[in-house]
């Protein structure tokens, strides 16, 4: 009795089980398309030249950096100041046994010399121009994709229903201006919350690595969309539930985005991630993912996982930090969520 009356639940599980790796591996297909990148930057010169300017920096510069230190500055200081004593000449001077840890001292203090007063001001600097140039790469490449037909058509027809939409919900005049205020405000603290969360679940012993792979994945992937959806004016809590609803397509999406962190030094993997993160910006912007998801969710006639609360803990923490704010203020955030 036991064993049939679970069988329906065990094959709801299956079919849910098989849907959300359709789905995710529909997000990783949807992340490679890289051709896009291609296609958008033939269409704008501005993209072109300013997603040159960032490989130039992160990729020539930064990593440029990181390689001739490896390569060339460290066995350089290997040879110079050497860590054994059959390297060194001078019998003498090996014979002290202090000479090889003042080398290794000096040795080392070079090259942290070196972080201190170039690679890491180098990190801060790339960070910060970084920034400003994802936030145009996004613009050029949701500018150009309105230069082709069936493109424009297909986007123009998402915007339009999803600004009419948002529309109805907005204030006129400064009630607007202050939900979109209000927006941001909850929007920061929301994904700087998340981003403490997923650094933190990563010192988890045993599970913390698989965890953090994927909170990362979905931190990444929403970071791609967001972009988009700024400049389609989609509502914050829009966002939310479509990502949380979809999140095995997001979680695909995200994960190709995270791989370097988990391969390279935190320093190289922050190289090469701001290498590959404005692609995978543009990919998301020529991303037509909600007409996957939909035709996904047509052939199994509706049929979804449920939202997922993949920002439970951030948001919990959000309202915390507004609540010390006056009534109003708080008021006034729970008011733009729940348009």
């Amino acid at each position: 009795m036991e064993t049939s009356t679970n069988l329906p639940l065990i094959n709801l599980l299956k079919t849910k089980s098989k849907q959300a790796v359709v789905l995710y591996l529909e997000g990783l297909r949807e992340a490679c398309c890289l051709h896009r990148v291609v296609i958008l930057c033939r269409r704008s010169t501005k993209l072109l030249i300013r997603t040159g300017q960032c490989f130039l920096l992160n990729g020539f510069i930064f990593l440029g950096s990181m390689f001739v230190l490896k390569s060339a500055v460290i066995p350089f200081l290997l040879w110079i100041l050497p860590d054994q004593c059959s390297q060194i000449r001078s019998q003498e001077l090996c014979l002290d046994s202090g000479i090889l840890k003042f080398y290794s001292f000096l040795r080392l203090a070079l090259i942290q010399l070196l972080y201190i007063f170039w690679f890491y001001p180098l990190y801060v600097f790339s960070i910060v121009l970084s920034t400003l140039w994802y936030n145009d790469i996004a613009k050029y490449g949701f500018a150009a994709m309105g230069r082709s037909g069936q493109s424009s058509k297909e986007l123009s027809r998402q915007d339009e229903t999803l600004q009419n939409t948002e529309q109805k919900g907005r204030l006129p005049g400064l009630g607007g201006v202050m939900i979109v205020i209000g927006e941001q405000v909850y929007s920061m603290l929301l994904l700087s919350f998340f981003f403490v969360e997923v650094n933190a679940i990563g010192f988890l012993p045993y599970i913390g690595k698989g965890f953090n792979f994927l909170l990362l994945s979905w931190m990444y992937a929403y970071y791609c969309f967001e972009y988009k959806w700024n400049f389609s004016e989609v509502g914050l809590d829009k966002r939310l539930d479509f990502f949380e609803s979809n999140w095995a397509f997001f979680a695909g999406f995200g994960s190709p985005c995270v791989l370097a962190y988990f391969f390279f030094s935190p320093l190289v993997a922050y190289g090469v991630m701001a290498i590959l993160y404005p692609l995978f910006v543009l990919t998301a912007t020529a991303s037509g993912a909600e007409e996957v998801i939909s035709s996904k969710r047509r052939s199994w006639k509706g049929a979804g996982f449920g939202r997922l609360p993949i920002f439970y803990v951030a948001d919990a923490l959000s309202m915390k930090v507004l609540s010390f704010f006056s009534f109003d203020s708080q008021q006034q955030i729970q008011d733009d969520k729940a348009l």
